[in-house]
Order: structure tokens, then C-alpha cells, then sequence
């Protein structure tokens, strides 16, 4: 099993907007970065675990945990020229881009915010703070979920 970050911006769409969905699951679609989509496409499984970070906001902070309930498949946005995620260069036999399906597992009573990350040794070398990460989705560490979970129950 992997562990991964997915951040979202809470105007678009933010864990209550998850909370909501019919069996609190959805799917994590619009990733144009190729890095994630690979992620996406080749390693993200089924049972892995994902915290779900609100970016953008204030405060930054994960908010909740979730579960990948389907392996990637392609974008099926990336087809529709009426869509935003639309992309002309993806085709139904050849698709650039992927997602997988998430059901919310958790939502944290006490979000983990980004300052709180930062300030804590045992996650100094989390992705999340490294300087110039602005991936929308990434691994990390199974010791650094393990342990903002436990800050979310402090």
C-alpha cells in the first residue's frame, strides 16, 4: 500500500464537497501535469490511502483522509470539447490523461495546517514543503501520513 497527498483548492472543490457525493465518493479528475498523471496511471492502487490537503485557502491544511477506490482510467473530461479539463490532443485510443476514484475514509475534527507541517521535525523532509513542489498530487511516506494523522487527534 502507498500514501499520498492530493491537494485541492476548497472553492473548487473541498472535503465537504466529498462528504456529500453519493457514497462519499468521486472522481479526481482535470490532472494536466505529466509527473501525476504518471502517479495516476502506473502506481496509484487500489486500498492506497490519501490526505486530502484544501491548497489556496486559509490556512492551508489537510483535512481529512480518503482511499483510492479505483485505479486510473482515462479523463473522460479530456474528450469533451465542452468541458475545461478538454484537451484536444487526447484521444479516446491513445489518452494523455488519467484519474482514479476516491471515497472519503475520514474527516480530520482538527485540520493539520501547513505551519503546523512545517514546524514539525518529524516532517521536515515531507514533499509537501519542499521548496518548489507544486504538484497537485505526490507520494509520501507512510511514517509522514502516520504521523499527521495522529496531529489531526491532538
Amino acid at each position: 500500500m502507498k500514501h499520498w497527498l492530493f491537494k485541492s483548492e476548497p472553492n473548487s472543490y473541498s472535503i465537504d464537497d466529498l462528504a456529500k457525493e453519493k457514497a462519499q465518493t468521486t472522481y479526481w479528475d482535470g490532472i494536466r501535469n505529466y509527473q501525476v498523471r504518471n502517479f495516476i496511471r502506473d502506481d496509484m492502487k487500489i486500498g492506497d490511502k490519501v490526505l486530502f490537503y484544501h491548497s489556496n485557502a486559509n490556512p492551508m491544511a489537510v483535512v481529512g483522509v480518503c482511499e483510492i477506490v479505483k485505479e486510473g482510467y482515462p479523463d473522460f473530461n479530456a474528450f469533451d470539447p465542452d468541458h475545461h479539463y478538454y484537451d484536444p490532443k487526447s484521444k479516446k485510443e491513445q489518452p494523455a490523461w488519467f484519474m482514479v476514484d476516491i471515497k472519503l475514509t475520514e474527516k480530520f475534527s482538527r485540520q493539520v495546517t501547513l505551519e503546523e507541517i512545517k514546524s514539525n521535525p518529524k516532517l521536515s523532509e515531507m514533499r509537501l514543503i519542499q521548496r518548489g513542489n507544486r504538484l497537485s498530487a505526490f507520494p509520501i511516506e507512510k511514517k509522514e501520513f502516520d504521523e499527521i494523522v495522529k496531529m489531526s487527534r491532538k
